[in-house]
Formats: structure tokens, C-alpha cells, sequence
């Protein structure tokens, strides 16, 4: 409920109000706007201006493609292999924002005898007084150099650029020659440390090396000579292709065997052929052995001469002649020499077969004899290949050490030691402070008054209540939505009199209101069935009644409520009266809370609602707090009202004898509003001259009492 009673203040400040509030004050808001753009003038004006430079720094291997160290022997071909990665450029900025860095900076350029990094040096008598009475530390109480140095941090910015390697080291001073030198010499001393450091370990490497080397050597020869040892008490020679020499002429022996074998099989092959071909009588001049012997090559060409000499002289010379004769004995003479000379290849094959046959023999058993030999070198070969690796271990330990020795010893000898990064942009001297910067906080001091000056007023507004919409009766009374009477209980006027304050009403014109005739009236009874009728019919979300009589006539709104819930409405009784007489009936409770607790804010919409006990119809009560309290929040009780009207279909309110100020608190021109006359006399003069008022108002307003025949 409390959230809806906000919106309905929200909805209620009156826009236009607060923009005339502005404007009415626009000389006040311009120069309270033009004195805080001076003030800030003159302050910036006052303030010791601040200047501020800045140098770059490129994070990047130092080394060179030919200076580098050796990688596996060999140097790399990128002096960048380990490009920094982000951790280790964020590492390089802590450095640069060590305390034994900045130290050295602070020393080097004297700082500590400047003012600006030693304040507390020169306290001012509000500081000292301050410290006199314990509201502040002493800062005296820290060491000169930690001032300095917090000082220092205070004025020093080193952050890493996005995605890149270079870092920025920015320095701010009241001396533009010191925002120069600082960041330069921070830069210099952050390279300086880092070759100092590489010195460093480039020293202690060499230092660590020379004696490891000096007993490497001596753990090399031992295990050298192991092997060594090893090899002459196993006599393991070595052969050629790194094995030993038992296995390497059991190699030679197998290929000797293999070719023996293979020599014998073609002698005794070769024998074979000729002996079959000797004992045919076959020719023998295929036979390759036959064709390879000289001395049968010449007997073959003499008996080749000798056929020839035959045939040609056959031509000539009987077959008898003693010529022809004596040339077929020289040829067979011929023929029997040939396989003379073959006999005796063969008895040759046959010793070159026999001879091949025993080397064969001599050779298996060589074999035989070797095979064991490197059977037994190879079990002796796996202790062998175990000292030949400790050896070997130690020997590229060695060579190892004397590389890196070597390349630390040049390194420190001739002091070259490359820092791992390179100033790209030294700091320039600033030639214009970097603060005050005087028109834009001018300009922002003046806008900054501005918005100050027009939020002073529109709260100056909001909080007076002058800036919300207020409505007053007469305007109420004109815009409601009320309908025609309706009754109309004569056709006979008369003229109503002018007797309501003309500041209440607004512009008042004559009207006719109806005239009452005491035998014209019905029981109330009948009007109670007609009004809660017509008030269902038409709509109406508010029934505001008047008892000019006070509570005599209250009774009516309660009856025409009832009336009404019984018909199935949702309907909501207010008691405004004095005595509580409305609703005093309708409760068991006659001290329970309502308007009053609401108004003054002791309980919630929701707490103060009631039921009735006669009928379905909900009630809020005029309540235990103080009237005189709950009258100075009167203004709440249009909102209240609005509240009620949300929960409900009709709101009944009884307001007694009410004046018109507050009936200008009850009618409300967002809900259709119906004002109702209960009165006890119909022609008494209280019932008359609320007639008479209420309808004297702009807009014609015509109101129909509630009539109730007099029991005298």
C-alpha cells in the first residue's frame, strides 16, 4: 500500500510548478554557478601545477643470432625463442617497482632534501596541532627514506601496454626537470640491474663449472680405463664396424665356407660332365674346362688343319694314296692326344674337387670354434656396452660443462652482458603541467553550481510542498463526475441563499435546489432501497454523505452501504465523523484503530480495515490516535482515500456535519463522485443551507437529501 501512496505523490508533483520554481530563482542558481566557476578559478589558479613525463621500454631478448648461447651445440636462429610471455612483462613491471630500485633513484638524485617527497619534514601548525592531540599519526615517527619512498610510489605509475611488450614508466612532479630525470634514471637502473644481475650469475656459473669440470675429467679417465680393463681381462678385441673381432671373423669364416662349398660343387660338377662324356666317346669340345686348356686348343686347331689338308687333297687323290693315308693316321693321332689331355683335366677336377672338399671340412670347424668364442664375447659384450655408456656419459657431461665454461668465462672477460630489454622513448621534459588543468574545471566547477543551484530548488520546492498539485473544492466540486439528482422530490423552487464564503466556492451564481414538502416524504426505508439503487446504476465510485444535523442523520450512509453489499459490492465504509457514531454500530470494538492511526502513521491501510458485523460491507473507523496529531497530516488523507478506493468497488464516507474545507479533502476528480444530504428535518435550516451551498457551486451541482419523516 505504502508503495502505491509514493506513486501517487509521484504522480501528484506538478511539473510545470518546479520549472517556474527554477526560473524564478535563475539569478540565484547563475551566480551561485559563476562564484563556484571562480572559486575553482582561483584555486587552480593557487594549486602548484604538476608536470609529467613519461619513458617507454621495449621487454625483448638482447642477445643476437651470433651471441647468443649454443642450443645443442649449435646457436638458435631466433635470439627470440622465449618470447616474454604477459606473466613475465608483469614481472619486469614489479621490478621496476622494487623498493631497492626506487631506493637507489631516491639516493642518486637527492630527493629526500626535496620538499615535495618529504612534507612531513615542514608540517604546517594545523598538522602539528593535529598530531598534538592524537587525531593523526606522527609521520616523523617514519624513517626519512620510507617517506621518500611512499612519496615516490604516489607520483610513479609503470603499467605493461595491451598486447605488447613494451612498458611505460610515468612519473608526475611539481619540477617538470625532475618528471624528466626520474622515470630516465628508473629506466637506466632497471637495465643497469638487470646486466649486473647477469654479470652475476655469469660469474657464479664459471665459479660453479671450474671445479665440476676438474673432477668430470677424473670420473672420464675412470671410466675409460674400466673399459679398457674390461676388454683385455675379457680378450674382447674390436673388429671393425664397432664389434668385436670373434664376431667379425665369424663373418669372414661363413663367407669363406660359402664360397669353398661353392667352388667344390662346381669341380666335382665339371669332373662328372667329362668322365660321362670320356666314357661315350662323346665330343669334349663343350665341355668348359676342355675349351679353357691351352695345349687341347692347339692340338685342336692342328687336327682342324689336318681335316682341311684331307678334304682338299680327297678332291685331287684317290682315297689309297699314301699322302690321304698318312694325313687320317696324323688325325687320329690328334684325337687320342686330345682325350689324353682331357684325362688329365679331369685328374685335375678331381684334385681341385678334393682339395675344396677338405677346406670345407677346415673351415666348419673354424666355424664351430668362432661360434663359441663370440657367444661367449656377446654375454661379456652387455657389461661391455654398460661401462663404454658411463663412459660415454661422462665424456658428454664433460664436453657440456666446458661449452658453457667457455661461453660464461668470454662472457665475463670481456663484460658483455646484454640486458633483456631496450629504452624505446626516453622522457622528454614537459613543457605544460598535466594539473591544474584550469578552463575545463572552470567549466565543470560552473556546470557542477548550476546542476547544484537547480537541485537546491527543485528539493526547496519538492520539500515545501509547493511543487505538489494542489486541489481545493470549488475545483473538485466542478470537475467530479457526479451525476444528475437522483431524486427529484418537487416541482415547486425557491430561491437559495448566498451563504457560503465565496473563497470556499469560487465564482457562486443563483440556482434552484428542490423544494422539500413534509408530505411529500417516504420512509426511509424505501429512499435507502432507491439511493443504494441509483449509486449501483450510475456507477459511482465514491458516496459522500452529509449529516447537517450531525449524528442523527449518520445513520443513512450505513444503511445504504449494508445495502449494498448485501446486493454483492464490494463496499468500504470511512467514518469521518466526530463521535465515531457511523460505524460504532458496525463493530464489536468500540476502541479499534483507523483514520487517525493511518494519518499518523501507526499502522497500514491493511491494518485498519474492519468487518461489519451485520453485513458483508468492510470499514475503516475513525481510530484510537490523537485528532489534533492526526489533523496536522490531514494533507495524507486524499491518498489514503485513494488507497481505499483501489480496494474497493463503492467507498461510503460518512463526513457528519461537515464544512466545505473538508469536503475539498474527500472529493477527488479521478473517482465518480456522488454527495449525498442525510437529514433528520428536510426543511430544517441545516439541511437548507447545505442544499443551498452545495448547490451555489459553478458547474450547476444538484444534490438530493436523504429525507426521514420526523417521529413527532
Amino acid at each position: 500500500m505504502s508503495g502505491n501512496l509514493n506513486q501517487d505523490r509521484d504522480v501528484d508533483i506538478d511539473l510545470a510548478a518546479l520549472a517556474s520554481a527554477v526560473w524564478r530563482k535563475k539569478m540565484r542558481i547563475g551566480i551561485l554557478a559563476a562564484s563556484c566557476a571562480v572559486l575553482a578559478l582561483i584555486g587552480s589558479s593557487i594549486v602548484s601545477p604538476k608536470y609529467q613525463s613519461e619513458t617507454r621500454l621495449l621487454i625483448e631478448s638482447g642477445e643476437s643470432v651470433f651471441t647468443q648461447p649454443a642450443t645443442g651445440g649449435q646457436p638458435s636462429s631466433d635470439p627470440n625463442d622465449s618470447v616474454m610471455n604477459p606473466e613475465a612483462v608483469a614481472s619486469q613491471v614489479e621490478i621496476l617497482k622494487s623498493t631497492d630500485l626506487l631506493r637507489k633513484i631516491a639516493t642518486d638524485l637527492n630527493l629526500s632534501n626535496l620538499e615535495e617527497f618529504d612534507e612531513a619534514a615542514n608540517m604546517n601548525m594545523f598538522s602539528q596541532a593535529l598530531v598534538t592531540v592524537g587525531l593523526i599519526d606522527n609521520p616523523l615517527d617514519v624513517a626519512p627514506d620510507l617517506r621518500v619512498l611512499k612519496a615516490m610510489t604516489e607520483k610513479l605509475e609503470v603499467f605493461p601496454v595491451k598486447d605488447s611488450r613494451v612498458v611505460v614508466v610515468k612519473f608526475s612532479s611539481k619540477d617538470p626537470k625532475l618528471a624528466e630525470a626520474v622515470p630516465n634514471a628508473l629506466a637506466e637502473a632497471y637495465l643497469a640491474l638487470q646486466r649486473d644481475n647477469k654479470q652475476s650469475i655469469n660469474s657464479g656459473a664459471a665459479e660453479f663449472l671450474q671445479p665440476e669440470i676438474n673432477a668430470l675429467r677424473e670420473r672420464v679417465k675412470t671410466a675409460e680405463a674400466r673399459v679398457a680393463d674390461f676388454k683385455a681381462s675379457a680378450d674382447i678385441l674390436d673388429g671393425q664396424n664397432q664389434s668385436t673381432l670373434a664376431t667379425q671373423q665369424l663373418g669372414e669364416l661363413s663367407s669363406e665356407l660359402s664360397r669353398v662349398r661353392a667352388n667344390r660343387g662346381s669341380a666335382e660338377a665339371t669332373s662328372a660332365a667329362m668322365r660321362a662324356a670320356l666314357a661315350s666317346g662323346a665330343s669334349l669340345d663343350t665341355l668348359p674346362s676342355v675349351q679353357s686348356s691351352s695345349l687341347i686348343d692347339r692340338l685342336r686347331e692342328k687336327r682342324v688343319d689336318i681335316a682341311t689338308n684331307i678334304a682338299d687333297l680327297s678332291v685331287s687323290l684317290m682315297d689309297g694314296h699314301p699322302k690321304l693315308k698318312s694325313l687320317r693316321s696324323q688325325l687320329n693321332d690328334l684325337d687320342g692326344q686330345i682325350r689324353t689331355e682331357a684325362r688329365k683335366v679331369l685328374v685335375s677336377l678331381d684334385t681341385l674337387a678334393d682339395t675344396a672338399r677338405k677346406r670345407e671340412q677346415q673351415l666348419v670347424i673354424d666355424l664351430n670354434r668362432l661360434k663359441s668364442e663370440a657367444a661367449r664375447a656377446g654375454g661379456q659384450s652387455v657389461e661391455l656396452r654398460a661401462l663404454e655408456r658411463e663412459a660415454n656419459a661422462q665424456s658428454q657431461l664433460l664436453e657440456s660443462y666446458l661449452a658453457r665454461f667457455r661461453e660464461a668465462s668470454a662472457r665475463t672477460d670481456n663484460n658483455y652482458v646484454p640486458a633483456d630489454a631496450r629504452i624505446i622513448a626516453k622522457a622528454p621534459l614537459p613543457s605544460e603541467s598535466y594539473f591544474p588543468k584550469k578552463i575545463p574545471i572552470t567549466i565543470a566547477a560552473f556546470f557542477a553550481g548550476l546542476l547544484a543551484g537547480v537541485m537546491g530548488a527543485l528539493l526547496s520546492e519538492l520539500f515545501s510542498g509547493r511543487a505538489m498539485r494542489r486541489t481545493n473544492f470549488a475545483t473538485n466540486i466542478v470537475e467530479a463526475k457526479v451525476e444528475e439528482p437522483i431524486f427529484a422530490e418537487a416541482d415547486t423552487a425557491h430561491e437559495a441563499p448566498a451563504a457560503v464564503s465565496p473563497s470556499l466556492l469560487g465564482k457562486r451564481k443563483t440556482v434552484t435546489a428542490p423544494a422539500i414538502d413534509p408530505a411529500d416524504l417516504v420512509p426511509i426505508d424505501q429512499r435507502v432501497d432507491s439511493v443504494a439503487n441509483e449509486l449501483i446504476a450510475s456507477g459511482c465510485q465514491r458516496a459522500i454523505f452529509v449529516s447537517p444535523e450531525g449524528d442523527p442523520g449518520a445513520a443513512g450512509a450505513v444503511m445504504i452501504a449494508r445495502r449494498m453489499a448485501d446486493d454483492g459490492m464490494n463496499v468500504v465504509v470511512v467514518d469521518l465523523t466526530t463521535s465515531a457514531i457511523a460505524t460504532r454500530t458496525m463493530l464489536d470494538n468500540a476502541t479499534a484503530n483507523g483514520l487517525t492511526n493511518l494519518l499518523c502513521g501507526d499502522i497500514s491501510l491493511a491494518e485498519s480495515i474492519q468487518d461489519d458485523l451485520y453485513s458483508d460491507a468492510k470499514i475503516v473507523a475513525r481510530g484510537t490516535a490523537s485528532s489534533a496529531k492526526a489533523m496536522r497530516n490531514a494533507d495524507r488523507l486524499p491518498e489514503i482515500l485513494r488507497e481505499l478506493n483501489r480496494t474497493c468497488e463503492v467507498m461510503v464516507i460518512e463526513c457528519g456535519a461537515a464544512d466545505l474545507e473538508m469536503l475539498s479533502l474527500v472529493v477527488d476528480e479521478d473517482f465518480m463522485s456522488s454527495i449525498i444530504i442525510s437529514a433528520v428535518k428536510a426543511d430544517g435550516p441545516a439541511a437548507l443551507e447545505v442544499v443551498d451551498a452545495l448547490g451555489g457551486v459553478e458547474g450547476c451541482l444538484r444534490v438530493t437529501p436523504i429525507l426521514r419523516r420526523n417521529a413527532a
